[in-house]
């Protein structure tokens, strides 16, 4: 797998585009696009279609920022119609699309754009029956709109061929890295024609890996966006999310989910926060670790060097502890909540967006401390994306899609003999879905499997061990991030796993105190005696800070 600093290192430089063409006005366009611009009703095109039109009728590959909603499938469907040969019934063109949803939504206003002209549209996907795609194959699909995965599917058994395709587009190409596909997409590239073909690649950011995978499929791109005079995509996008005060942690959870950063550092104000925050993480099975003042110099170092390698995937420090860390391929920056220092923001956003391509900067806000972002826009003239707090079913369908792809996948990587071991199991695997008291069973494979997959647990333990439970509580009590969880002892310590992840565990631990609730005085000494150096140092005092052993 390309981590994140070796897909920096294969980065060549972006320069800007030798020759910025004029827009193209609706009464400039040809005849068939006029006509196809007619069925949809457009009256006059929309900025992203005069701008980026032009480009792809002189077949140059071009990466757009665009955002959701701009109008940019007429921008690419509009030229794929003009040039589309409808004599020859094969695949012409292929848009890759993140999600079954948008591969319907797009193959509809292709279908309403080509309205009788005899281009012939097909929607492609995972999750649903083969038999009809295969059949709009046969008969001769001209424009294919799909999921990598089953596209690949579809390759892989000579369903689909690209002999004669002419134009690929990549629709929200950072979702599309965000959904798990590249692996897919990398194999797909097996499968394009050796001659050149036009490539165009829209999204609304453009972190490294969207740049290493523009630079696999497009040839010598230009970057066009619409927000900027000249193309300027190497800069942080700056966005917040509202959430409640109370709600914080599981408001955090569904970010993650959804902007799945590739690496992250999570940013608190306290130490006390810090290690809340990371016991949350890491209790609900992400690799995730801390960086406070508390530890050792040898301590950070070795949370640092699994952050540089790659090996840890969300740290969550203080500013005073994350001073001069340089991570040049980091994709996210989050705030779960503003300095009242409208300094630390900048140093705090400015640790994304580096090495030659854009990142995410994202404050979790509570109505009470959107006066901050007020102040931060103010002072330094930006202008925060508000996005919206994905629900809990917003979540549950899109892990559902993501889960669905990985599985597709390794099922394609099966040989014949563990396709008939297989064969057994499926009795079975009916008999559990068609009963409800079973579906328990079912849902526990499918989130150990998509955590496994998802959120890989790190290499080396983190920082901390884990403290006695004391007597008298309940395992569990209550929380939502208790569940799944079981504890052994390791060199005389009690260490607890949730989905494959080391946790701390500890009184007032982050499953047992509620949401936003910091660790009390007892957790406070026990994380600095977690902490505390080990080897041949002597143990601290009592009156260092350091708990008396029990």
């Amino acid at each position: 797998m390309i981590t994140m600093s070796e897909m920096s290192k294969e980065l060549s430089p972006i320069e800007e585009s030798p020759e910025m063409l004029p827009e193209i006005s609706r009464g400039s366009l040809p005849d068939v696009m006029q006509q196809a611009a007619d069925r949809a009703g457009w009256t006059e095109l929309m900025p992203v279609q005069s701008k980026i039109i032009p480009y792809l009728r002189r077949h140059r590959d071009v990466m757009v920022q665009a955002q959701t909603g701009s109008g940019k499938t007429g921008a690419f469907v509009l030229p794929i119609l003009e040039r589309i040969n409808k004599g020859r019934k094969t695949c012409q063109a292929l848009i890759l699309v993140p999600t079954r949803e948008l591969a319907q939504q797009v193959a509809a206003d292709a279908r309403l754009l080509a309205g009788d002209t005899g281009v012939r549209v097909v929607a492609v996907y995972g999750g649903s029956s083969y038999k009809p795609q295969i059949e709009a194959f046969q008969q001769g699909a001209h424009l294919v709109v799909g999921t990598p995965g089953r596209i690949l599917d579809h390759l892989i058994h000579r369903n689909l061929t690209f002999e004669h395709l002419e134009t690929l587009i990549f629709d929200e190409a950072d979702r599309l890295m965000s959904m798990g596909f590249f692996p897919d997409m990398a194999r797909i590239s097996q499968f394009l024609p050796g001659r050149p073909i036009n490539s165009c690649m829209f999204s609304a950011t453009f972190p490294i890996q969207v740049m290493s995978l523009a630079q696999r499929f497009l040839d010598k791109p230009e970057f066009l966006s619409l927000s900027q005079e000249h193309i300027h995509v190497l800069e942080t996008n700056h966005a917040y999310y509202m959430v409640p005060a109370m709600d914080k942690d599981r408001a955090l959870v569904r970010i993650i989910e959804f902007e799945n950063p590739h690496q992250a550092i999570v940013f608190c104000n306290t130490k006390d926060r810090v290690f809340y925050v990371t016991s949350v993480l890491q209790r609900f099975g992400y690799n995730a670790d801390q960086l406070s003042s508390d530890l050792s110099q040898s301590m950070r170092d070795e949370v640092l060097t699994r952050l540089r390698d790659g090996r840890l995937r969300f740290l969550v420090a203080t500013d005073v502890a994350a001073r001069g860390i340089d991570i040049p391929a980091l994709s996210h920056v989050i705030q779960y909540e503003p300095s009242e220092d409208l300094e630390a923001y900048i140093h705090r956003a400015g640790r994304t967006g580096r090495a030659g391509a854009a990142g995410t900067a994202i404050m979790l806000l509570s109505l009470q401390e959107k006066k901050y972002l007020t102040r931060i826009a103010a002072y330094y003239n930006i202008q925060f994306e508000e996005r919206s707090l994905p629900s809990d079913e917003d979540v549950q369908t899109l892990v559902g899609q993501r889960l669905v792809a990985q599985l597709e996948a390794r099922l394609r990587e099966r040989d014949k003999l563990q396709v008939e071991r297989m064969q057994r199991f499926i009795p079975l695997a009916r008999e559990i879905a068609e009963d409800d008291d079973a579906l328990a069973v079912l849902a526990m494979l499918l989130d150990d499997t998509y955590h496994e997959w998802m959120h890989h647990p790190p290499e080396m333990e983190p920082i901390g061990t884990t403290a006695k439970r004391p007597e008298g509580r309940r395992k569990d009590s209550g929380s939502q991030w208790g569940g799944g969880k079981r504890t052994h002892t390791r060199g005389g310590q009690r260490t607890s796993h949730a989905r494959g992840n080391p946790v701390v565990d500890q009184q007032g631990s982050a499953a047992q105190q509620g949401s936003g609730t910091p660790p009390d005085n007892a957790a406070k000494r026990n994380r600095r005696r977690n902490h505390r150096k080990s080897g041949d140092q002597k143990p601290r005092s009592s009156e260092s800070g350091a708990a008396k052993p029990e």
